[in-house]
């Protein structure tokens, strides 16, 4: 199976944390890539502030490493725990970065690559490096990893603050203290919006491997049950089209007789990579957004950048890393004997050209 880009940017950034600095040169025979594609993918990375690019070389930046100590480690150390440093996460992560300076504490990061069964492993080693309190985003995908995997984060022997996660409500991690985007929320206000434009109940297409998925899913049958809508069939699943092309044409192909059969006259799709690619493939197959088609995608991290930027569902990622941070670093200085806390932060309807199809 290929390596998507999300993968490389990850081993990327743990090759340049693990060394402090390299050279561009050495990260290409190292990832076993040509030297543009890292140059490209340094100069995206470089550009989220998630490295530093000095002359050829890479180095991780100087106030992730030491933020408001002057690098001397004598300030409050934090661990987080991310499946990600890119495309969702870069963003929690960078509002965790801001509120962990201003706090005069460093902030180290371990990254998990959606591999859960590592999740524990990692964090032991934020704990060993000296993380007085934990920001921890497990790498869950699947409904059931919570339970295989998750036992072990209530039982952690610092202050912990879960990110954009919610656990079984009952379960031992649910009484952890959380910050949280309200997915269901987000998916309410892209439902409303085309509604309101006079289309019936949008059709929905989504993947089904990210508790953000996952909570797509389930906030679309709420936002229909709010509305007293009626799917206009079932859920699409989606997939990514780098990794499973055909399935990606299935899907693409589902939609574009929905929308030709007159099931459909909108849909929103989660997440806006696929929105960008779906809208490409349709307009090959004769379906155009926004005058065939009303599409609003789900994430918004590269949808304002498609040839028709998408309206899109923006979740307040970097308020949800600065707000867990600031919790983390209270409860550190407060003690057990504080109240836990549930955060839960809405997402904003962010509304571009995609969603004006005109109806029949």
């Amino acid at each position: 199976m290929r390596e998507s880009a999300a993968e490389r940017h990850d081993r990327l950034l743990g090759l340049v944390r693990e060394r402090g600095s390299t050279r561009v040169s050495e990260l290409a025979s190292q990832l076993g890539v040509s030297p543009v594609t890292v140059r490209r993918d340094v100069e995206e990375l470089a550009g989220r502030g998630l490295l530093d690019r000095v002359h050829g070389s890479v180095s991780w930046p100087q106030d992730a490493a030491g933020a408001g100590t002057g690098g001397s480690g004598s300030g409050l150390v934090l661990g987080m725990l991310a499946p990600s440093s890119t495309y969702y996460f870069s963003e929690v992560i960078r509002g965790a970065h801001e509120a962990a300076a201003g706090a005069g504490a460093r902030l180290i990061l371990r990254i998990s690559d959606y591999r859960p069964q590592e999740d524990q492993a990692r964090t032991e080693g934020l704990l060993s490096a000296g993380a007085e309190g934990l920001l921890v985003a497990p790498g869950w995908q699947h409904p059931g990893d919570p339970a295989a995997f998750g036992d072990w984060i209530a039982s952690l022997p610092v202050p912990t603050v879960l990110l954009e996660r919610r656990p079984t409500v009952g379960s031992p991690l649910d009484g952890l203290d959380r910050v949280c985007s309200d997915h269901a929320h987000g998916v309410l206000l892209a439902v409303r919006h085309l509604v309101n434009l006079g289309h019936g109940a949008p059709l929905l297409m989504a993947r089904a491997d990210s508790p953000t998925a996952l909570a797509v899913r389930s906030g679309y049958e709420e936002a229909l049950a709010v509305l007293r809508l009626r799917a206009p069939q079932d859920v699409i699943d989606s997939v990514p089209a780098e990794l499973a092309p055909d399935a990606f044409e299935q899907a693409v192909q589902a939609l574009r007789e929905a929308v030709h059969s007159g099931v459909a006259t909108a849909a929103l799709i989660h997440n806006d990579v696929d929105a960008i690619q779906v809208v490409q493939r349709l307009a090959e197959l004769g379906v155009r957004v926004p005058d065939d088609l009303a599409l609003i995608a789900y994430d918004d991290e590269v949808a304002a950048l498609a040839d028709t930027p998408l309206t899109a569902v923006a979740p307040p990622k970097r308020d949800v890393g600065r707000h867990a941070t600031e919790l983390l670093v209270e409860r550190v200085g407060q003690g057990a004997g504080a109240p836990r806390r549930h955060l839960t932060l809405l997402p904003q309807l962010r509304v571009r050209d995609s969603c004006g199809a005109s109806l029949p």
